[in-house]
């Protein structure tokens, strides 16, 4: 990247792909490619036409190919062809031409076999069109195929896939009038579809159902239904059915899930020695849940003693064991810690992924570490694991924090180089560095520049622009820009009206704030403490004290606790206009309602009272501080110091301050 005067920006793009043209009407030369069997035989083999059907990448040439020899006198398609050309019709979701091909089957009388219309529904789901399956289903007989229980199966599968449980309830009674008794696989939609509607009892049912018919469920059954039992938070209801159970590996790995992601880790590894007293081995898997949560929670003791009992236990870690303590430690800023848990990877001959190495950077870069950062991205290299996007894009976004768009543009120049598409993180990165710089024109360049890369902005980016915008005072262009996210499909979110309050107060437009305030509550947008802390301020600042108080009770009233920023920014606007006695009834409020006075606090009523009462009358709430453990800080003494010079004399001021020193 090149930086020159004026602070021009170079950033390489990706160059577009060459337009070309095809006639309508094109001629591929088949023949002569086949013209060895024209010449020596009358036939084409059919193992030599699924060869090339499979061997052709572009699913038109394949396509144009089939057609050809069908009008040709030299091969008649068979069942084997038809199947293979429907399946890569099918996998690059041509459902028209997959139609088109049954259809082209039943006017030259051949039969579809039972894989070869399970090939159709599966085409059909893959674009999510299960319904026209369903059509499809039901004209089975016109394709000389009789329904059978595989086929059922799929079927259900591709409408559970997307929900359609009416047409699940009603295609399973047309199994049962058809005579065809449901399997394992049947019945492993079924609780699947009973439990997605939080049905459990009838899931239950269908589980002796299950048993009475010969048809023991399997460990995909109890799987689905502990699964789903946790996912509703009812992980008690879980654990006493896998009480009833045959002990499973499986199941016991999803329990031990469930009860992690409620935070109830005692109990998780509790169900660890349960698993050993019944027969189950842990594996892996089950140790890397149990990992993960400790890590995640900072827990890195009893991380590494799960890790130690691994060990022991001969059940060998893999990656992804080792990427959740790298995760935890780094977002905890232990780098150390982390770069030796990379350390023993590397010496257990255990690769580390992207993941691994993103995680560490990502760590690196979020503690401004950025030269440790750069450092690992060529470690990576060394390893033959190759960065993606998601690592250049954290490596931007780190040097965007820290103001560096030297760095984030060599990173981003470096990444297009390599041929990686900018994703919508990275295009948000870079323009966080250039707002940072006060590059506001190319940031809103950028945003030109993702839409012709086909890489729409999010809400994130805007509420980058803006804040950038609002922290140089540039409201007026940061309101424009509000304006113009719908028509980027882009809805504003909290964070955004927070970042143009925010602009708008500190230029003093507090009568727009409060116009966009109103504007945000009828579009139904939730406002959060950040707000609230927001508009308080700013009523603080202007000096509308009374409505800043009438908003603290209301966010209250709405359930929101105020923190100490709300009641501190209230005690310091009572304060200036010599409200002391308001400000001392803000400072009880906070006691009242579970908050400790800080230092901030006190030291605003403390100045406050100095300036608009005297230095005695501070005095009581200097003594207060001290009682709740909070000692004066410099600024305060200083304060205080200069106080009773102006108002003593140097003498009698030193002396004032001996005594109150001697009172500590």
């Amino acid at each position: 990247m090149y930086l020159k005067e004026g602070r021009s920006l170079l950033l390489k793009f990706r160059k577009p792909s060459i337009p070309f043209v095809l006639s309508s009407n094109p001629k591929f030369d088949f023949q002569s490619q086949d013209n060895t069997h024209s010449k020596h035989s009358v036939f084409i083999e059919e193992c030599e036409v699924l060869k090339r059907l499979n061997n052709e990448k572009d699913i038109m040439m394949a396509l144009d190919y089939f057609k050809y020899i069908s009008n040709s006198n030299c091969f008649k398609h068979t069942p084997s062809t038809y199947r293979a050309m429907i399946e890569k019709l099918g996998l690059k979701g041509q459902i028209d031409d997959v139609q088109y091909l049954l259809e082209q089957m039943k006017l030259e009388g051949i039969a579809c076999s039972e894989d070869l219309f399970i090939s159709v529904i599966k085409s059909y789901s893959r674009v999510g069109a299960s319904e026209q399956a369903l059509e499809t289903f039901y004209r089975i007989c016109e394709f000389g195929c009789d329904p059978t229980v595989r086929i059922y199966n799929h079927l259900l599968d591709a409408l559970l896939c997307e929900d359609r449980f009416r047409l699940i309830t009603r295609l399973y009674g047309d199994m049962k009038r058809d005579g065809l008794e449901p399997n394992v696989y049947t019945y492993n939609i079924l609780l699947k579809v009973l439990c997605k509607n939080n049905s459990f009892s009838g899931a239950r049912r269908l589980l002796e159902e299950m048993s009475s018919k010969g048809c023991e469920p399997d460990d995909v059954s109890y799987t689905t239904v502990v699964s789903y039992l946790c996912r509703y938070s009812r992980v008690g209801e879980a654990r006493d059915l896998v009480l009833r159970l045959v002990p499973c590996l499986p199941v016991y790995n999803v329990l031990i899930g469930g009860y992690c992601r409620e935070g109830k880790i005692k109990v998780a590894l509790e169900l660890l020695d349960e698993m050993v007293d019944r027969g189950v081995r842990p594996n892996v898997r089950t140790y890397s849940v149990v990992l993960n949560f400790l890590s995640d929670s900072g827990d890195f003791g009893a991380a590494f003693a799960i890790l130690a009992r691994m060990f022991i236990r001969g059940c060998d870690p893999n990656t992804q064991t080792f990427t959740s303590l790298i995760k935890g430690l780094s977002l905890r800023g232990r780098f150390l810690e982390a770069y030796d848990v990379l350390s023993r990877m590397l010496s257990d001959r255990i690769l580390p992924n992207e993941v691994t190495f993103n995680t560490l950077i990502h760590g690196l870069c979020l503690g401004g570490n950025m030269r440790d950062a750069f450092s690992l991205l060529d470690e990576m290299e060394a390893n033959e694991c190759c960065p993606n996007v998601t690592t250049y894009a954290t490596l931007i976004n780190g040097c965007a924090r820290m103001g560096d768009l030297v760095g984030a543009s060599e990173v981003w120049n470096k990444m297009v180089s390599l041929g990686y598409r900018p994703n919508v993180v990275a295009y948000t990165s870079m323009v966080d560095a250039l707002c940072r710089n006060s590059m506001f024109n190319e940031a809103y360049d950028l945003l030109e520049t993702m839409k012709r890369d086909k890489c729409s902005p999010n809400t994130v980016t805007f509420n980058v622009l803006i804040k950038g915008l609002c922290a140089r005072g540039r409201v007026d262009w940061a309101m424009e820009l509000f304006d113009e996210m719908e028509t980027h499909g882009c809805i504003p979110n909290v964070t955004t009206y927070n970042e143009l309050l925010d602009g708008l107060f500190k230029a003093g437009n507090d009568g727009r704030a409060c116009e966009l305030v109103s504007a945000m509550e009828e579009r139904g947008v939730k406002l959060n403490t950040v707000t609230y802390n927001t508009i308080v301020h700013g009523l603080c600042t202007c000096g509308k004290l009374e409505e800043a108080w009438k908003l603290v009770g209301r966010m209250v009233v709405e359930g929101l606790r105020p923190n100490d920023f709300t009641l501190n920014m209230l005690i310091h606007g009572y304060c200036k206009r010599g409200m002391i006695e308001s400000a001392a009834q803000v400072l009880e409020m906070m006691r009242k309602i579970g908050f400790k006075p800080d230092i901030v606090g006190y030291s605003s009523l403390i100045c406050g009272v100095c300036e608009h009462i005297d230095i005695n009358a501070a005095s009581v709430y200097i003594d207060r501080m001290i009682s709740d453990g909070i000692w004066p800080n410099f600024s305060l003494w200083g304060f205080l110091v200069r106080s009773l010079f102006s108002r003593i004399g140097v003498i009698k001021a030193a002396q004032h301050m001996n005594d109150v020193l001697i009172a500590i």
